[in-house]
């Protein structure tokens, strides 16, 4: 029999309508500095939305980034979507094709493979910058979305997640399929990638915002304007020199950038749930 505490529900509510507040309470005053002027701002953050909305907004999308010393928004954000979905689609691809070979294929050191890509954990972006950037260069791919993207795209942790997903397939499932007359990439395409949707969907949403909040790499990357990211361009809109930010505008623009973070999110939300929970597959 299980006890009602209804006392212990109300807490556990409050904590949590707290917590909520407490992650959404700056992006509400992100949103609230967008609606005012810059002198509004600038004398104090106001905690009500003002009448400058449209205004805002409409500069924003128009000439204010520019006039602020960044790209055009739309150029910003078209190069961040297109920045984070090489990198998802990309990463996802190639992990899913190397846990594949290291589960399913027998071949000389298979599993000192695996170890070699598990190590490169201990190897972010930041640690090798130098040599991966003497190699785009080398390789004519800087100010391109090849060089944005490429290096970031290799992956050991959505290939260690993929390796162990399909450890976890039954060989029944396998022995089915090899006397169904089934090749390795029938099996790999109508077997296992469509029961590995939850985990493409969970892996593809972390690995996206990866891609969207990227600023280090851009920055050294890319020396021309039309490459930038959005994150880059906030950067450039709140650092100004001895100028006073139109925190308006740089507020407008943050609201703007959370878009298609969000749009990623809940399009995929009950799969990324799923991916994240999910015990039998």
């Amino acid at each position: 029999m299980v006890e009602r505490r209804p006392v212990m529900t109300v807490v556990q509510h409050l904590v949590l309508i707290l917590g909520a507040a407490l992650f959404v309470f700056p992006i509400y005053l992100a949103f609230v500095a967008s609606t005012h002027t810059g002198v509004e701002v600038s004398r104090g953050l106001p905690l009500f939305p003002g009448d400058q909305l449209v205004t805002n907004y409409g500069t924003v999308l128009s000439d204010g980034i520019a006039s602020a010393g960044a790209p055009p928004l739309g150029l910003m954000l078209f190069n961040s979507t297109v920045m984070s979905l090489a990198i998802a689609i990309g990463k996802i691809a190639i992990s899913l094709l190397s846990a594949f070979a290291i589960v399913y294929f027998r071949f000389p050191f298979r599993i000192l493979a695996f170890w070699t890509i598990f190590i490169t954990l201990m190897l972010p972006v930041e640690v090798r910058i130098l040599p991966t950037y003497e190699v785009v260069a080398g390789l004519g791919m800087l100010n391109s979305y090849a060089g944005l993207s490429i290096p970031l795209i290799a992956s050991a942790t959505a290939t260690f997640l993929f390796r162990q997903f399909f450890m976890t397939v039954p060989d029944e499932l396998t022995d089915a399929a090899r006397i169904d007359g089934a090749g390795p990439l029938k099996f790999f395409r109508d077997i296992l990638v469509p029961l590995s949707r939850t985990n493409l969907a969970a892996l593809f949403v972390i690995l996206f915002l990866y891609g969207w909040n990227q600023y280090l790499w851009p920055l050294l990357v890319t020396t021309d304007e039309s490459y930038y990211t959005i994150v880059m361009g906030i950067q450039r809109m709140a650092n100004v020199g001895e100028q006073q930010p139109v925190w308006n505008l740089v507020m407008a623009t943050a609201i703007l950038a959370l878009l298609p973070p969000v749009v990623v999110i809940l399009s995929m939300q009950r799969l990324f749930v799923r991916g994240l929970i999910e015990v039998e597959k």
